[in-house]
């Protein structure tokens, strides 16, 4: 096995802890249309299968410039919560990259939007920590689609077998495997009992992540 050289970052739920800031945005957009959204439909919608609520949404007779008004609203919502929130790095992160930062390149490839990804970032001084920041405006075809990371791989300028990812989310690991990179799931309350099948290893804590990535260089 090829040592590492290079590190790709998913960001939210493992640089941040926005995932549930996120949940809270679409829960109270749904509920708003007489929707419930479950931590797990939740899960399983957005993190497993990439599709939102809308194949709800459509199945109720939204057509797409009402989805289109009700994703503006989505956005506008998790965009005030961030800015209430503050600081969302998840402890230890900050003290694990600037361990990491002197050592190996590594770059941020998500599916957040720049916009929310800006707000996100304001004011935690995390990004010095990166070669490069790759958002959903940045590419074609979201994960689990492997574009992001081939995409990131270019970037770098390494190959897949020396490459790590760092993901959170089913999607995040089947769009790392897809572009042939070894991934190590960070997982958090709402993904604990997924099984994260093909991952290179599965940890719970940031410690323990450290471990593993320093297992790896």
């Amino acid at each position: 096995m090829a040592a590492v050289r290079a590190i790709l970052w998913d960001n939210d739920g493992v640089l941040v802890d926005t995932e549930r800031l996120f949940y809270e945005a679409n829960r109270h957009m749904l509920a708003g249309q007489g929707i419930t959204l479950s931590e797990r439909d939740f899960f399983n919608w957005y993190l497993l299968h990439n599709c939102g609520a809308w194949h709800v949404l459509r199945g109720r007779g939204a057509d797409r410039d009402r989805i289109d008004a009700l994703r503006t609203e989505r956005d506008q919502l998790y965009t005030d919560l961030l800015a209430a929130a503050g600081d969302t790095a998840i402890p230890g992160m900050p003290a694990l990259l600037a361990d990491l930062a002197p050592r190996v390149p590594m770059g941020i490839v998500t599916s957040a939007r720049r916009v929310h990804f800006d707000a996100i970032h304001a004011g935690l001084g995390l990004l010095p920590h990166f070669r490069f920041v790759l958002t959903s405006d940045m590419y074609g075809r979201s994960k689990p689609s492997p574009e992001p990371y081939l995409l990131g791989l270019d970037t770098l300028g390494v190959p897949a077998e020396q490459c790590l990812v760092v993901e959170d989310s089913p999607r995040g690991l089947q769009a790392a495997r897809a572009a042939g990179i070894r991934c190590i799931v960070l997982r958090n309350s709402m993904s604990m009992d997924f099984p994260f099948e093909g991952a290179h290893c599965v940890v719970d804590t940031v410690q323990s992540l450290r471990e593993a990535i320093d297992g790896l260089l």
